[in-house]
This record gives structure tokens, C-alpha cells and sequence, in this order.
């Protein structure tokens, strides 16, 4: 066999069902071969999106493969590389390269010279003999450690070479457990708190750990809030939750978080961005991480337990479960006063989300969304910008996985390969994308791939006729000019491409709209509904 069937037979041994891709490259007809569907796209970025999800979704026991030409797919692959290397996400990337005679030619675009940065591991293939062993490396960086992509480029030439008859077995999942003699140390930490509060973060699901959080959760009476990235790591229905610390969050977790003279933050880095809660100075800070160069980047730690979530959770609790006799007695006053200041939140904000406004304001809609779907059987997601602000604060998941959240870094339209990817992962679950008519109009065409590949999403698309979370940031709009107003119909632009598309514009019009679009991927057809929305800037603590 040649090296592009080598590297075939070895996806299908590591389990891989779907190639998302965008063509040239000989590895797709190898896969396709070996019954590894190729799931072509309009353009690079969306399908290293929806390989992403695939990841995310799966907590990373399936790993998301990318694969695409030499030059400018691999040029135009690079921000879908970035944004999953910013979130932590597992991926293999194939790009195909330039022949090994012209790799180090400038201006030639080589992958593994310029993805460095963005990878966790990065390499050419230029001895065919190597090809099966670089895949194996690239599959074991992404499944061990810290998920982040890996990445293999193989120079053109080196496609065609024979290489002889291969055994492949996966390699193995390590996970790390913490230093046994700082777990009994933390668990004075938490115990001497008057008021410690749980951070999750994105490692919570990519351990699994969700269990073993609520356990520790509960043994502790503490409350519970997440990172974006660890949203639906603990059922936001549950007594203790506070829900998401995000640039837009719940009122609960600032009061809560700025109350704390103890953080507990588990499976989360702590990176300082525009999109986390900031922690109070005068906490004493715990942080449990898989990274260790994550301990210190960012925020200074009193205590650190370096390794896998549920292993550390399970150690933890195992510890405390001894030293805990018939709980500590503050549980229904905890319950009690989270529900108080949660129903205070919603009742500020019952205006918007019960609005009869007209242009709708998105959060009637994301109210009307939450009540309509069975939210258990749902994954969603958001684009950048004011989607994600508005709905993260308010939306409750209740399972694990079924809120895809993102922010480290924002590039718009990635929600929309997202949910394609989810869909794939999930074929039973409604999976949704909520964008805004700037992030249609990075990634709209794909919305040609869910209709092509007949991957049913809903795609609930606010049209406002503006940037509106940039109005203030932006040159106003004079006589010649207005830097925030784009816009179109894309509710026709769904149907144009075989979709389903609505637009919708009364209130009263928006729960028999979802209802129809819902009925719509239930029968296999993926649905935009457009709202026309009024330009809202207003977000819960922002």
C-alpha cells in the first residue's frame, strides 16, 4: 500500500467514522475506501469547526480529523487550528504539503513551519516509513495531556510511496493523578472555608468528572459555578449552581465570588481573558489543573493539585468523605439563598425575557428557545459577540455536553460548524447554533454543507441589521457611512439552498416558529430561523 492508504488504515484503526475535509488531498479517497465518510466543506475553517464539536461533544474519546490541500487550504485552515488550540480542544490535522523539493521555497505556505504556534505538536512527514508512526504521535499528543491539536503534514510526493504491511494499535489514555501528599492538604483548605466556591472548567468534561464533581459539591455543600468552557459540567438545575462566570453572567456568581474566601477552581487554567469572571484578590485560590504550566500563569495559587479531574475529585472526596460526619449543616440555607438570589436575577431581567417588543429583542427569543426544546435531549452553542453574552447567563443545561462554550479566542461563525459537528456526534439530540447576521455572513455558505450532508440542525439566527455589541466601540454612522449596518434575508437564503427557512418578526410568532423548525430536522432538513431583532446592548453584569 501507498502512504495516503497507510495513514487511511490508520484512522480507521484509531475508530475515526467521519474525515472532515476540504479537498485536494489523496488521503480522502484512501479513507472513503475504508468506509471513513469525507464530510467536504465550503471552506477550510468550518469543517476544523466541525471536527472541533466532534471532539468537544465526545470528550474526547473520538478525536475530530481535519484534512486539506497544500498552499492556501493550509493557509486557510489556520483559524480553525487557532480557535481549538485557544479552547483546548483535541484535533489531528493532514494537511498535504508542497513537494518535499520545494518545502522550504519562499513564499511556498509549509504547514508544519507555521503552525508551530498554534499545535501541540507539529510535523513533516518526509521518509514514507515515518508516515504511520507520525500519525500514531499525533494521536497520542491529542489524546494525552492537555487536549490541543497535533499536526502532520505530508509533503505531496510522499503520498504515492509504497511502504510495506502495517500493525496499528492505538496508543494509550494516561491520565495523572495528583501528588497524595497535597490532597489531604487541600481538603483542610476547603474545610476551614466559611465560603468556598467551586470553579469548573473545561477539563471537568474531557475527564468526565461530572459525577465526581457533584459528589465533592455536595459532600462540601459549596457552590458551583462555571467557566464558559466547563458550562453543563454541573446541571445548572441543580440547588447549588450558580451557573456561567462569563463576560455576561448571572448575578449570583459575582455575589457569590466576590462573598468567597475560597476559590476551588478544578479543570480550569484561570487564563485572564475578556471572557472569565475575575476572581476576588483576597481568596484563598486552589487550583487543580491538568497543565502545570497553567499554575501561576495567570492567577497566584495558594494550594495546586496537578492532574486529571476526576482522578483529583475521587481523591478529594475520598478524604473529606472521613472527615465529613452527616454533612456540614449548611445545605438547605445554601439552597435556599442561591434560589433567593437567582429569582431576584430573573426578575430584573422578566422584562426583556417576556418582551412583546417589536424588533424582538433576542432575549424573548433565547427565553422562548429554553422553554420550547426539551433541554436534556439539546446540545447548543453560540457565535461571538452578543449571542454568546446573551444567551450564556440565561440558558440552564441540564446534561453534560450539551453546552458548547468558547471565548478564549472569538473569531465569528464558529457556531455554525459547531453544531453540524454535534449533530454528527449526535445524531438523536436537537443541536443548535445561535448567531448573529456579522456571523452568517464569515461562515453562511456552509449552511449549503448541513443541507448537502444532511446534517438536520436548527440555526437560530438573530438579525438585528447591525454589529450591535460594536456600536460603542465604533465610528458612528454618518451621511456617507455605518460601520455596523450589514445585513440580509437569510431565511430565503436557507430555502435557496434546499433548507428550511423562516423569518419571524412578532413575539407572538416565535414559539409556533421553533415548533416548525423542530419538526423540520426531525424529518432530516436543517432549518434558519431569522428574528428580526432590535439592536440590544444591554447584558447581565457585563
Amino acid at each position: 500500500m501507498n502512504v495516503a492508504q497507510a495513514v487511511a488504515h490508520t484512522l480507521k484503526e484509531e475508530g475515526v467514522e467521519y474525515l472532515f475535509t476540504y479537498p485536494i488531498n489523496p488521503i480522502i479517497e484512501a479513507a472513503a475506501a475504508v468506509d471513513i465518510r469525507p464530510i467536504p466543506v465550503r471552506q477550510e475553517r468550518v469543517g476544523l469547526h466541525m471536527a472541533d464539536a466532534f471532539s468537544r461533544t465526545t470528550a474526547g474519546e473520538e478525536i475530530g480529523v481535519f484534512c486539506m490541500q497544500f498552499g492556501p487550504g493550509a493557509e486557510n485552515a489556520f483559524p480553525g487550528v487557532a480557535q481549538a488550540y485557544g479552547d483546548s480542544v483535541p484535533l489531528v490535522v493532514l494537511p498535504m504539503g508542497y513537494e518535499r523539493s520545494k518545502t522550504e521555497v519562499d513564499p511556498n505556505f509549509d504547514a508544519s513551519d507555521n503552525y508551530d504556534q498554534v499545535t501541540k505538536t507539529c510535523e513533516q512527514v518526509t521518509d514514507p516509513d515515518e508516515a504511520v508512526n507520525a500519525v500514531r504521535r499525533a494521536f497520542n499528543s491529542a489524546r494525552n495531556g492537555r487536549p490541543r491539536p497535533a499536526l502532520v503534514e505530508f509533503p505531496m510526493d510522499v503520498f504515492g510511496e509504497e511502504v510495506g504491511d502495517i500493525e496499528y494499535s492505538p496508543p494509550t489514555e494516561n491520565r495523572p493523578a495528583p501528588d497524595p501528599r497535597r490532597v489531604p492538604e487541600v481538603a483542610d483548605a476547603l474545610l476551614d472555608a466559611e465560603d468556598p466556591v467551586i470553579w469548573a472548567g473545561q477539563g471537568v468534561h474531557y475527564a468526565e468528572a461530572w459525577d465526581a464533581l457533584r459528589e465533592v459539591a455536595e459532600l462540601l455543600e459549596a457552590p458551583v459555578a462555571t467557566s464558559l468552557q466547563g458550562k453543563s459540567a454541573f446541571p445548572e438545575t441543580h440547588p447549588l449552581s450558580l451557573g456561567v462566570g462569563a463576560r455576561s453572567m448571572p448575578t449570583p456568581v459575582r455575589e457569590y465570588l466576590e462573598e468567597a474566601d475560597l476559590i476551588f477552581g478544578v479543570g480550569c487554567s484561570f487564563t485572564r481573558t475578556l471572557y472569565a469572571a475575575d476572581m476576588p484578590e483576597d481568596a484563598t485560590i486552589v487550583h487543580s489543573t491538568l497543565d502545570p504550566a497553567d499554575i501561576d500563569k495567570g492567577l497566584a495559587a495558594d494550594l495546586a493539585l496537578v492532574g486529571d479531574a476526576k482522578l483529583t475529585l475521587d481523591a478529594l472526596h475520598g478524604e473529606l468523605d472521613g472527615r465529613i460526619d452527616g454533612g456540614r449543616g449548611r445545605y438547605d440555607d445554601l439552597a435556599e439563598d442561591i434560589a433567593d438570589r437567582q429569582e431576584a436575577f430573573l426578575e430584573e431581567w422578566e422584562d426583556k425575557l417576556t418582551s412583546e417588543e417589536v424588533p424582538l429583542t433576542p432575549y424573548r427569543v433565547i427565553h422562548d428557545l429554553q422553554e420550547t426544546v426539551d433541554v436534556s435531549e439539546t446540545v447548543i452553542t453560540h457565535d461571538s459577540g452578543s449571542p454568546r453574552d446573551q444567551l450564556a447567563p440565561f440558558w440552564q443545561p441540564e446534561e453534560p455536553l450539551s453546552y458548547i462554550g468558547w471565548g478564549k479566542t472569538t473569531q465569528l461563525g464558529y457556531g455554525l460548524g459547531l453544531a453540524m459537528g454535534a449533530k454528527l456526534a449526535h445524531p438523536d439530540k436537537l443541536c443548535i447554533n445561535v448567531w448573529g447576521d456579522a456571523a452568517i455572513g464569515m461562515t453562511g455558505m456552509d449552511f449549503e454543507t448541513a443541507v448537502r450532508e444532511e446534517i438536520p440542525i436548527l440555526s437560530i439566527l438573530f438579525n438585528n441589521f447591525s454589529m450591535a455589541c460594536e456600536i460603542d466601540l465604533l465610528p458612528t454612522a454618518t451621511e456617507k457611512f455605518d460601520t455596523t449596518d450589514i445585513s440580509g434575508n437569510y431565511a430565503d437564503m436557507a430555502e435557496a439552498f434546499g433548507g428550511y427557512g423562516e423569518r419571524v418578526e412578532q413575539p407572538e410568532n416565535i414559539v409556533p416558529a421553533i415548533e416548525r423548525g423542530i419538526e423540520r430536522t426531525e424529518q432530516g432538513t436543517p432549518a434558519v430561523l431569522e428574528f428580526i431583532t432590535c439592536k440590544e446592548t444591554e447584558y447581565p453584569e457585563m
